[in-house]
């Protein structure tokens, strides 16, 4: 008797485990790197949807503020 329980109790376990449903939170519409954003955190010179300007910054980011070569000792 209690084998026939816990047999039914294992199979209706098994069974709510295959009715979850998706977990999507809607379409995903990624916007540009470069088109900008509406905080404090955006560097002053940059014009937020200038791609140009954005390939600037990024170079000038590596080469002065993240390359350890040419920091001084």
């Amino acid at each position: 008797m209690i084998k026939r329980i816990s047999l039914i109790m294992l199979s209706v376990f098994a069974l709510t485990a295959c009715g979850e449903k998706a977990q999507m939170l809607g379409t995903k519409n990624d916007a540009t790197a470069f088109s900008g954003a509406e905080n404090k955190f955006v560097d002053a010179g940059w014009t937020p949807g200038d791609k140009n300007s954005w390939e600037q910054h990024l170079r000038a980011r590596a080469q002065y503020g993240q390359n350890d070569n040419t920091r001084a000792p």
